[in-house]
């Protein structure tokens, strides 16, 4: 049985071959996935499979991050209230606070830098749990962001996946696998129905929002570029555009067979490209260079297709 042709987004026909290039590329390597690239300065896009929900895993942060830092913005919130975690009760994770050993008091604007620069999960959960994950939710409603649900805590992936597999991994890195192919998912938070999900297209245009200052106020959304700037990840998106005279402000999801990032590439020249690369890989590999490899490889082909 052949494979499935993607739906392309082009806003030319020189475009459209880019888009190919880039699907195939992913499928040669092993995934499958969403992209969607547009210059945030004159709106012409590339990309493929744009509309559909996907679980995003640690990207989840970047709404998370916005809405805390609105009320900061809205002086609901003070960035220097402390926040001490327990390594008893902490949600998991390989950094930040998450790998911490004993307890940690931290101001709520350092969670945030620790959420968004190292992708802490105990970070990102501290601030779930300050302001509860139904907020984070109803703000997006509210901002008519209706293509993002923030429905779960980080921990709760861990959770779910521990329910179906106990502590083997490469278990639930399988069952993930297989359940893809079946599209009935035996761990809960990788079920688009039930996970915090978002589409390429609704993840681009929140970064659009953000990037112009037409989301929240410019306070917060000056504040989360800034802090993105600082990701210290680069084997996604940045891996094929590292310069001096390119930035690149993402940020990274992992969990399982799924490999994501989001992020505005900014060039000294002035142009300025959001990318959304969603991507789920197809072989039981928890690490996957020649993925991340790919998703930079689609980042510089749409960034430089994408200039003014």
């Amino acid at each position: 049985m052949s494979a499935r042709r993607p739906a392309y987004v082009a806003s030319t026909a020189e475009l459209l071959p880019v888009a190919e290039s880039i699907a195939e590329h992913w499928r040669e390597v092993g995934a499958t996935g969403h992209l969607l690239a547009r210059n945030l300065d004159t709106g012409e896009q590339l990309g493929f499979d744009v509309d559909t929900p996907v679980p995003l895993a640690s990207v989840a942060k970047v709404p998370l991050a916005l809405v805390v830092l609105d009320r900061i913005a809205e002086g609901e919130l003070d960035p220097a209230l402390p926040i001490t975690i327990d390594p008893a009760t902490k949600s998991v994770g390989p950094s930040g606070v998450a790998a911490f050993r004993y307890p940690a008091t931290l101001a709520v604007g350092d969670l945030l830098h620790l959420t968004l620069t190292v992708s802490d999960n105990a970070s990102a959960d501290a601030l779930f749990d300050l302001v509860g994950v139904e907020h984070v939710d109803g703000r997006l409603r509210d901002w008519g962001c209706a293509g993002i649900r923030i429905r779960h805590r980080m921990q709760r992936m861990y959770e779910c996946a521990a329910g179906v597999a106990g502590d083997d991994f490469g278990l639930a890195l399988q069952l993930a696998i297989r359940d893809d192919a079946a599209a009935q998912h035996s761990i809960e938070t990788l079920d688009p129905a039930h996970a915090n999900v978002g589409s390429a297209t609704a993840l681009v245009e929140l970064l659009q929002r953000c990037w112009l200052d037409q989301v929240s106020r410019p306070g917060a959304t000056a504040e989360l570029r800034r802090l993105m700037a600082l990701q210290v990840f680069n084997q996604r998106l940045s891996s094929d555009l590292r310069a001096d005279t390119v930035r690149v402000s993402g940020k990274t999801g992992t969990f399982l067979h799924l490999r994501h990032e989001i992020g505005v590439v900014t060039a000294e020249s002035g142009d300025r490209v959001a990318i959304a690369a969603l991507t789920r890989s197809s072989r039981r590999a928890s690490i996957a260079h020649d993925i991340d490899l790919a998703i930079g490889a689609a980042a510089r082909s749409a960034f430089e297709s994408l200039r003014s």
